[in-house]
């Protein structure tokens, strides 16, 4: 498969996501490599939605990592109790914050991030890596985003 990406702007943004994750499944389907998939994830992401920042916190020993991203520089290690990413390992559900500077214990990698997801990948049980999302709008994230963005991490899965 060609690695383009066909999106178009003037759809909503369910019927983006409809449009967009088939294309993603096509372009990693024959790839195996984690961090391959990982990168091209994120930056078909950031090219379909035009998100602040989106990327990979992968977990390694006691902390989260930072994996492949698109947007500003990150904070490169999180530990599992601290922050949005460290709830979302610990509690290993979708986390959704309106409101990152009303989040208990948030850690301000960019002073410009406003609202955030972060959705675990699953595997076994196991929390494998998190999904982080931010938004420099308020409340930019809902119950659509948390769907879909469910459904590309479930597939992430298979690349554990």
């Amino acid at each position: 498969m060609a690695e383009n990406l066909f999106i178009d702007n003037t759809l909503s943004k369910e019927e983006k996501y409809k449009a967009l994750l088939p294309q993603i499944e096509a372009l990693v389907a024959p790839e195996t490599d984690l961090i391959a998939n990982l990168s091209n994830v994120m930056a078909a992401l950031k090219q379909g939605f035009g998100f602040f920042w989106v990327g990979a916190y992968l977990v390694k020993e006691d902390q989260l990592v930072l994996g492949p991203f698109q947007g500003p520089v990150a904070c490169t290690r999180i530990p599992f109790h601290k922050g949005v990413c460290g709830a979302c390992y610990t509690r290993r559900e979708t986390i959704l914050v309106p409101d990152v500077e009303a989040f208990p214990g948030h850690i301000a990698c960019s002073s410009e991030s406003k609202s955030e997801i972060v959705v675990p990948v699953l595997k076994n049980g196991e929390v494998k890596m998190v999904l982080d999302v931010d938004s420099d709008r308020l409340n930019d994230f809902d119950e659509v985003d948390q769907k879909y963005l469910e459904q590309l991490m479930k597939l992430a899965e298979n690349w554990f």
